[in-house]
């Protein structure tokens, strides 16, 4: 099937007792048992729910995956991938990543041992070179937030397999509209549903797709285990989102290009990150490895004053002030205040995240007035 076929039909299946088509919200916590272990494959609604079970099956069918487990949030799926580290493990990472991520990796699970480095990935070579007998991970996050560098996926993956690594690869921005990380080696793909995925600000919530019949074991049972499980309610709602996400993302992908060559060309802007410019310094592996290049931008003014930004964001009408990303509307944020507060100034620095950075999520409305909207912001 195309990519809209199955967004609309894979891993979905109408209900078997009514012959519903949109897949009904089980809301129960558990499940009569004829006798005791007689059961009709679910048992308590942590475990397994047939809400869920619908999602986690049409997830891992539009990843090109065989298995697709939900959790409560982004946030909870990373918690549960990096948990299935012991002490003394290490992990490779983007240093440009988003800051919730940085956050678990540095203040929650160094404390229990675990080394995390991070470093360019535009740069393979660096990325091997922190290889030890300790790593057990890479963590790619691509295109990266918020300042759209692309990594090479494949080229990660080869590295990955000759030192018998896991990598995990962070596909919240691009979707498996515009790239699937498996097909290119990974061997789990992450999501934040909340985003894109999901597409109307609605809901919270994240995803682990994986092919791997023993990692699939591994993150169930600690998905299981610790029981940040998604509600059926939420997983409708995903549900219903993804049978639209081709059609929202073509209209991101459409207004994305046209925002980006707008900012390019104003006097007030000093630099445009977005992939889709010829000038993108991984551009070329973006054109290779994604389908389109994406709604999520990212600039800085001249002058780079935090007091700059700061009036640009409070004019913007349509593109409104808030955090997250990848809804039907037009976002705006500013990254070191915001999502990357977590991030000390001096790494953000290091990395180009610079204070006077504004992150768009660029939405589906008329692209013409999105532009007027930043016109007048910009004064």
């Amino acid at each position: 099937m195309k990519f809209g076929t199955k967004a609309i039909h894979a891993g979905v299946e109408p209900d078997p007792t009514t012959g519903a088509i949109m897949t009904p919200i089980y809301q129960t916590s558990t499940y009569v048992q004829r006798s005791p272990g007689d059961h009709k494959g679910y048992e308590y609604s942590r475990t397994h729910n047939p809400t869920r079970t619908q999602l986690q099956n049409a997830l891992a069918a539009l990843e090109n995956g065989k298995h697709g487990l939900c959790f409560a949030s982004g946030m909870a799926a990373i918690d549960a991938i990096i948990k299935m580290l012991s002490p003394g493990d290490e992990v490779i990472s983007t240093n440009d990543l988003y800051g919730g991520s940085y956050r678990i990796f540095t203040k929650i699970f160094q404390n229990y041992g675990i080394k995390f480095h991070f470093t360019n990935m535009a740069d393979l070579s660096k990325v091997e070179a922190l290889v030890n007998e300790n790593t057990k991970m890479i963590w790619v996050e691509t295109p990266t937030n918020p300042l759209l560098n692309i990594i090479d996926i494949k080229g990660c993956a080869d590295i990955s397999k000759k030192h018998n690594l896991i990598l995990v690869a962070d596909n919240t921005f691009a979707t498996p509209y515009l790239q699937t990380p498996l097909d290119l080696g990974a061997d789990i793909v992450m999501h934040s549903l909340t985003k894109y995925m999901g597409g109307h600000s609605d809901v919270v919530m994240g995803a682990v797709i994986v092919n791997e019949d023993d990692l699939r074991e591994r993150l169930a049972f600690i998905q299981n285990a610790c029981g940040s499980t998604p509600g059926p309610q939420d997983c409708f709602l995903v549900l219903r989102g993804i049978k639209t996400l081709h059609l929202r993302m073509e209209r991101h992908c459409q207004n994305g290009r046209k925002i980006a060559e707008y900012l390019k060309s104003h006097p007030k802007v000093e630099k445009v990150y977005w992939p889709g410019f010829e000038d993108h310094a991984n551009h070329d592996v973006a054109k290779e490895q994604m389908r389109d290049f994406g709604g999520m931008l990212s600039f800085v003014l001249k002058g780079d004053k935090v007091e700059d930004a700061t009036k640009v964001l409070e004019n913007l009408k349509l593109f409104a002030l808030a955090e997250s990303l990848g809804g039907v509307e037009s976002l705006c944020g500013h990254p070191a205040t915001m999502t990357h507060a977590s991030i000390p100034r001096e790494e953000r620095m290091k990395t180009g995240l610079s204070d006077s950075l504004i992150r768009l999520s660029v939405g589906v409305e008329d692209a013409e007035d999105l532009i007027a909207d930043l016109e007048y912001a910009l004064g």
